[in-house]
């Protein structure tokens, strides 16, 4: 492993640790190469949240204060707003498992009984091995689809949570679809102050990572967030807003993951292009296949890195989908794009926070394997 790797993922690590008791941001203990036995970390309870929340705000104070040789000064604290109001929040149900009781025991005995329970762990073993390679520079990808509810922003959940369990270094998830975009939701944040268009006023090369963090929402697992906007509508990131963004951030984060507006916008169109691999949402329905379908049609006209560089995440979205979803794959992958099939999972489909210890073992398993190849993807681009 070339030393620029130890460097400057060192270097990162070392910043983290020393943002106070129990080394805030960064697990104390190397993550393993095999998936834990025990259900995946929950998010923090209020009482962490609450600190974690004003150990951010002290920061962003100390950056915002300072004059940096040459800059402009910073602009005012925006308020923290609520992701959700308590009166909209009072409406959701209780967050239910992936499957049902039944469902999993009938799962489970039917591995234990096949013996695939031990090829399970070796293909996992392989897979975490994939998602925990070191990189030079920070790895940008980019999630879009051809139209809204198409489960980009479920995927890109899935896929910076996945990179935030497994990865040591700092990981990045970034709404460049602030129109009433769901990522901070989805990411289950209660509260928003800095956005993408603040924080491109605000970037500066002589920053440090604590510095950059205290203006994000800190997450579980050494990963933060970036959002498009406060909720508010008319909330907009141009291509020169999102350009500086990502080139101010990037030498911070080994993997950054972007929810990008759906295609043609212009943002993702610019996203797509300077990401190292990409991601199409696309819902297994005729229409979402056949739409998606026009999108490879179109990558393929482009340089060939770019088709080679994409992977369709193909998400079941109902019990009983109206498309026979192998047979849409296969077209999919026709078109010269990779394809993963995202089964049907109650949690996914509820819409509230993505939390990773109720979803369902196939769930787990195939946003796992996704974040994998798009990552090896990603890598492959320099």
């Amino acid at each position: 492993m070339p030393n620029a790797d130890h460097n400057w993922q060192g270097d990162l690590l070392r910043d983290l640790k020393s943002t106070g008791p129990a080394g805030a941001g960064t697990p104390a203990d190397p993550r393993p190469s095999v998936p834990p036995a025990r259900p995946e970390p929950t998010a923090p309870g209020p009482a962490a949240h609450e600190t974690a929340q004003a150990h951010a705000h002290a920061h962003a104070q100390a950056p915002a204060a300072r004059a940096w040789p040459g800059t402009p000064a910073p602009p005012p604290t925006p308020d923290s707003l609520p992701v959700i109001d308590k009166a909209m929040a009072a409406v959701a149900r209780r967050p239910v498992r992936g499957e049902a009781v039944a469902l999993r025991a009938a799962r489970a005995v039917r591995r234990i009984v096949s013996g695939s329970a031990a090829r399970e762990v070796a293909a996992l073993t392989r897979t975490a091995e994939v998602l925990q390679q070191p990189v030079t520079t920070g790895r940008q990808i980019a999630v879009t689809s051809i139209r809204g509810g198409a489960g980009k922003t479920t995927v890109t959940a899935l896929l910076g949570t996945t990179y935030a369990h497994y990865r040591q270094d700092p990981v990045l998830l970034v709404e460049a679809d602030p129109a009433l975009g769901s990522l901070p939701l989805r990411l289950g944040a209660e509260a928003l102050r800095w956005t993408t268009a603040d924080l491109a006023d605000i970037a500066v090369p002589q920053m440090s990572l604590l510095d950059v963090t205290g203006y994000l929402v800190q997450l579980p697992d050494n990963a933060w967030l970036l959002p498009g906007s406060q909720g508010r509508i008319g909330a907009m990131v141009d291509t020169v807003t999102y350009e500086r963004v990502m080139v101010a951030l990037r030498r911070y984060f080994g993997v950054t993951v972007v929810d990008c507006e759906t295609l043609p916008a212009e943002v993702a169109r610019v996203a797509l292009s300077a990401a190292q691999a990409r991601v199409i949402a696309a819902p297994a329905t005729l229409d979402g296949v056949t739409s998606t379908y026009s999108v490879l049609q179109w990558l393929r006209a482009l340089p060939a890195h770019v088709i080679e560089g994409t992977v369709v995440a193909l998400s079941v979205t109902t019990p009983r989908p109206g498309i026979d979803v192998d047979a849409a794959a296969e077209r999919l992958a026709s078109a010269g794009a990779r394809v993963h099939v995202l089964p049907y999972d109650r949690h996914l489909a509820a819409g509230g926070p993505l939390r990773t210890e109720l979803l369902a073992r196939p769930a787990r398993l195939a946003a796992t394997r996704l974040a994998a190849e798009v990552f090896e993807l990603s890598q492959k681009r320099r």
